[in-house]
């Protein structure tokens, strides 16, 4: 079709078969045919993503271009698939719904006492029955206006979910010990919260103690950006005692003042979407899963795609135990039904049968196998990619370092750098090493983490190669600065990437006179080839990195030697060998950064 005959139309990120068909002005019949031939089988309530619908609408005769919404510039950030879903909803037929809220803080600042002293104050101003089983959430009511709280407390498990493309939360609760301070688990959790843009009440606890200190506390919140409204600020910082009981309604007051100024919104009767609070499996009732409803209405009998699981549900509670037939957005449910456990995080949505369910997600499990073999690491040339293309508003940063005194100067280098065009949002800093939390806050965030004088255990490299996250660590403040300028500009080189080929230990030595200390080895595992750099090992120590002058097994020379065979290699420069050092040969590899 000709150019002056193609229309072009705005699509979203994810739309269904039933709204394309009337973007295109076609019917819903049309467009599944369309979508056989490509290949893909869909009914009229099928989502489908920009790609595919484009094509779709270029067979029809137009030009699809991706829908702009406009946000304020707070709001900048990954919006989750539910949120996004209910942006697509019929205006009209969206109601309030009660906000959700989860609780963050440092481990022992009384975060689970709080929640606690919420549930059993509401539980004595008349609800019947009490809690008759823990489900993950439940609901309070105040002044005739239910608030939902998420029983699991920790930023580990919120950034957890939203790493999985959730946001359970409209509101966090960040629990302050007046005794204690702002700690560094705390100043995590307020990096956590403003990552997922959710608003911040701060509940100041323990202010029944003879050692707390309030005003303190409230100057330390402000030097942290939360400047309490007492002082002009925009912060609400609430005084309670959890465990007296004590400012517990001024809470579920403030809770409702935030919820009444942001936009908590669903369709009752709109696209059945939630997320996935906890799950497990039960040796009498099988799978056993808390959801939460966030639009849509969930009814007893519906069949749901979950993650990597699906089921028909065979029976739905709340969350005093009680046998339910629908629950409406903000509800917290638990359900029987699901063929396996899904993930903390993971989105559920209603089909029309369990036979497409399952179809949903045997296609998630293929993408999800491919996707483990094609993964790559998110590095700062592909963040400055989407930053281009508009994906992200942002270049987002972690640092840590050495000392809080060398954060200092990191960040006031990276603040003269120039952000006319592209702004860097320093996440979360703080002085340590790089940690589990760091890689989980980079994750949900698409972030990069970057270390001056630190590195990262094992355990946090395992994760970030899991997850996809570079950690970038550095010895001169410079060059760390000077990297993240070459990335807003598009200009940084690629990085040098070293693996490890083969290893091999020393059994014995020969010195041959005008040619140096020839090392007889075993190799231990992987090859040692003779184009790779090796570097010498001594009880841990690293004594010299270079290259193989020769490689010999018996009295021939080898391009490679395998795990098992014994050789003779001589390094060039090097004639300290010892009977007992290791020999790791490692290469060498250019990736872009």
């Amino acid at each position: 079709m000709s150019d002056k005959n193609t229309k072009t139309i705005e699509l979203p990120s994810v739309t269904t078969v039933r709204d394309l068909a009337k973007k295109v002005n076609s019917s819903p019949i049309q467009v599944i045919k369309v979508l056989m031939a490509n290949g893909v089988m869909a009914n009229i309530n099928q989502q489908i993503d920009f790609d595919t619908a484009a094509v779709v609408a270029a067979e029809l005769g137009f030009e699809a271009a991706m829908e702009v919404i406009e946000v304020k510039e707070e709001q900048v950030g990954e919006v989750p698939l539910w949120r996004r879903m209910i942006e697509q909803e019929d205006p009209s037929q969206l109601v309030n719904r009660a906000p959700v809220v989860t609780i963050l803080g440092h481990v022992d600042h009384g975060k689970t006492t709080l929640l606690d002293a919420i549930r059993h104050t509401n539980v004595a101003g008349g609800e019947s029955g009490g809690i008759t089983q823990h489900i993950g959430a439940y609901q309070v009511e105040h002044k005739k206006k239910r608030i939902t709280f998420l029983d699991t407390p920790g930023h580990a498990a919120f950034t957890a979910m939203r790493a999985r493309g959730a946001q359970g939360a409209d509101i966090v609760i960040l629990v302050v010990a007046a005794n204690d301070g702002v700690m560094p688990q705390t100043r995590e959790a307020i990096a956590h919260a403003r990552a997922a843009r959710v608003p911040i009440i701060v509940a100041l606890n323990k202010i029944d103690l003879p050692d707390a200190n309030p005003d303190f506390t409230k100057q330390q919140l402000a030097d942290a950006g939360l400047v309490s409204d007492e002082w002009d600020g925009d912060t609400i910082i609430v005084p309670v005692s959890a465990k007296k009981n004590t400012g517990i309604e001024d809470l579920l007051e403030a809770i409702q003042i935030v919820a009444d100024n942001i936009s908590i919104l669903a369709n009752p009767n709109g696209t059945v979407m939630g997320t996935v609070i906890e799950a497990s499996v039960d040796k009498n009732r099988g799978v056993i899963a808390t959801l939460l409803v966030q639009n849509g209405t969930l009814r007893s009998g519906d069949a749901i795609a979950v993650g990597m699981a699906y089921g028909k549900i065979r029976a739905m509670f709340d969350y005093k135990g009680k046998p339910i037939e629908s629950a409406e957005p903000s509800t917290p449910v638990q359900v029987l039904g699901l063929n396996d456990v899904p993930d903390a995080g993971d989105i559920f949505q209603v089909c029309a049968s369990e036979r497409e369910a399952r179809a949903i997600v045997n296609d998630r499990k293929m993408k999800a196998d491919a996707a483990k073999t094609t993964k790559t690491m998110t590095t700062l040339e592909d963040l400055f990619s989407k930053v281009q293309s508009g994906e992200m508003g942002e270049l987002r940063l972690i640092l840590k370092a050495d000392v809080q005194g060398s954060l200092d100067p990191i960040i006031k280098a990276l603040n003269d750098i120039d952000q006319s065009e592209i702004k860097i949002n320093v996440l979360y800093k703080e002085a340590g090493n790089v940690t589990e939390n760091d890689v989980l806050l980079a994750t949900a965030s698409s972030a990069i983490i970057l270390g001056f004088n630190v590195h990262a255990d094992a355990s946090s490299k395992n994760l970030a190669e899991k997850e996809g996250v570079s950690i970038r660590t550095y010895d001169i403040i410079y060059r760390l600065v000077e990297d993240v300028e070459k990335a807003l500009k598009g200009m940084l080189a690629p990085e040098k990437k070293e693996t490890v080929i083969g290893k091999a230990d020393v059994l014995q030595t020969f010195k041959i006179s005008k040619v140096g200390t020839i090392a007889g080895c075993r190799v231990t595992s992987g090859e040692i080839r003779r184009n790779a750099s090796v570097r010498v090992m001594r009880n841990g120590t690293e004594l010299f990195t270079g290259e193989l002058a020769s490689l010999k097994h018996e009295k021939d020379n080898e391009k490679e030697v395998r795990e098992g065979f014994e050789c003779g290699l001589r390094v060039r420069g090097f004639n300290d060998f010892e009977i007992g050092d290791t020999v790791i040969a490692f290469i060498v590899e250019e990736v872009q950064r």
